[in-house]
């Protein structure tokens, strides 16, 4: 992909040199391509990761692996520790729950993301899943970043909610000098003065990123909506603007889920969605198999 980067963001986003994609680096090929299992994040395919948002019990994991995977989901995502914002929510089935997602992959041959709150926790989750996921609320929790870059996984690096992208920036640049360039960004929406939905999607960030860094990036619909009938939509956005994937809740009944039920999508809303993203992947098939395009930033309105 050609590039012709604005000189005010390569002069903010410079700094961070090894996440940040330098002014000179003019296609694709320079581009950081995550190795997960036998997926390559950010090379090209488009790569949807689905589950629920809390791992509650074998029986609604295995239905959820199943589900996504059959409609074509790569990555099971799941929460075993969750970082909830009352101390009376379900707090998530901790290493019991990891085992249940490994079993799930077993199963399905799907690759599991989860996860981690704290540096003690690192070395046991890393056990078990093939990315570990900072959330919003963690990313700037420089201890866990820096654990994270001995970890040996690759890092899903969430948006934290007032967060710009200098910041945002910063913290994967935290873990890549703690050893670990595997770094994945997940754009999940901010928070701003609207309250229709849970949070912003700051849609601009994804084509911004892609442009001042080499790191993938992808989106998250559901947290960024918090809304189900929105997740679709913004699916579409994520795909337009060039994401590198998604990450989507879907549990097989959202309505009595133990967490975020109100943003996730049915088995067949979520088949419905994958369905639907097949004509906006196709336009943008070329693009993704590193055919020249020109990315012009700045000038005049």
């Amino acid at each position: 992909m050609l590039v012709l980067m604005n000189p005010k963001w390569n002069g903010q986003f410079s700094c961070f040199d090894l996440v940040a994609r330098k002014a000179d680096r003019t296609n694709d090929h320079s581009r950081t391509i995550v190795q997960v299992l036998d997926l390559e994040i950010g090379g090209g395919e488009f790569v949807v990761m689905a589950g629920p948002c809390a791992v509650e019990s074998e029986s609604q994991l295995m239905q959820t692996a199943e589900a996504v995977a059959a409609a074509g989901a790569r990555i099971l995502r799941g929460g075993a520790y969750k970082p909830r914002s009352s101390p009376y929510s379900f707090q998530g089935m901790g290493v019991e729950g990891l085992k249940l997602l490994s079993k799930a992959r077993e199963a399905t041959g799907l690759a599991i993301v989860t996860e981690v709150m704290s540096e003690e926790e690192v070395d046991v989750i890393a056990e078990y899943a093939d990315i570990m996921q900072v959330g919003t609320r963690s990313m700037e929790n420089y201890a866990l970043l820096e654990a994270l870059g001995q970890c040996g996984r690759p890092v899903l690096l969430k948006r934290g909610l007032t967060a710009t992208l200098e910041e945002w920036l910063r913290s994967a640049q935290v873990i890549a000098m703690s050893g670990n360039p595997n770094v994945i960004l997940c754009e999940r929406g901010i928070r701003t003065f609207e309250t229709a939905t849970r949070n912003t999607l700051d849609i601009a960030a994804v084509p911004v990123l892609k442009t001042v860094s080499h790191l993938p990036v992808i989106v998250d619909p559901s947290h960024a909506a918090g809304v189900r009938s929105l997740v679709p939509v913004l699916a579409r956005a994520a795909v337009v603007v060039g994401a590198d994937g998604l990450i989507v809740e879907v549990h097989p009944n959202p309505d009595k889920a133990m967490s975020d039920g109100e943003q996730s999508l049915t088995f067949v809303e979520f088949r419905q969605m994958m369905d639907d993203l097949d004509p906006y992947l196709e336009l943008q098939r070329p693009s993704r198999q590193l055919r020249p395009q020109l990315l012009v930033v700045g000038g005049a309105d």
